[in-house]
């Protein structure tokens, strides 16, 4: 009986940890950059649809090759023009790279409490709060003035070092002329 219990224990305690592990990674994306792979936490607590919209299109290979199209020196670096952003597309046009989305509807806005800090990963959109639909942006330093203005899905966790290395933009709104692009963007 004493045996029983015990071995029951060690079971209860494994399958807890399976899960939590589990359920940890499944919220875990690795976004491949030129100079490293950037690890971002998703938060599907407070951004369900942003999260599962983000997952789909990146597991389904949609960001792979689309470039930074906007990065802003001390402010953000913005990508996820999955239409007119793949350098690898027949549609390619970095001119139009920012005004495009994917084939899927836009979101409506889940704007929570999480503040823009450094390495926050968040949705891009027009000025209807709810026109997100494949673009985002990382966050280089905190911007407050954005918080529960734009939704916060996830955070980078490791590697915001290859984050910064990202080639800045050139022009007046962060434009860049030869950017970066991202090699692959994977759930864990």
């Amino acid at each position: 009986m004493r045996f029983m219990n015990k071995f029951l224990n060690i079971l209860i305690i494994f399958f807890i940890f399976l899960s939590t592990n589990l359920i940890a990674k499944e919220n875990i994306m690795i976004l491949k950059l030129k100079d490293g792979d950037v690890k971002i936490e998703m938060y599907p607590d407070v951004a369900p649809n942003h999260v599962k919209r983000i997952q789909e299109l990146a597991d389904s290979g949609k960001y792979d090759n689309v470039v930074f199209h906007r990065v802003i020196d001390g402010f953000m670096a913005q990508t996820g023009d999955v239409k007119f952003g793949n350098s690898s597309s027949k549609d390619f046009d970095l001119r139009r790279a920012g005004i495009g989305g994917s084939d899927l509807p836009d979101l409506n806005q889940e704007f929570n409490d999480l503040p823009h800090d450094r390495g926050t990963v968040s949705m891009a959109r027009s000025s209807d709060p709810n026109s997100a639909n494949s673009q985002f942006f990382i966050c280089f330093k905190p911007a407050p003035f954005l918080d529960r203005q734009y939704t916060v899905f996830g955070k980078v966790i490791e590697g915001m070092e290859f984050v910064d290395m990202i080639t800045k933009g050139d022009g007046d709104n962060g434009a860049v002329s030869n950017p970066d692009k991202i090699i692959s963007f994977k759930s864990q």
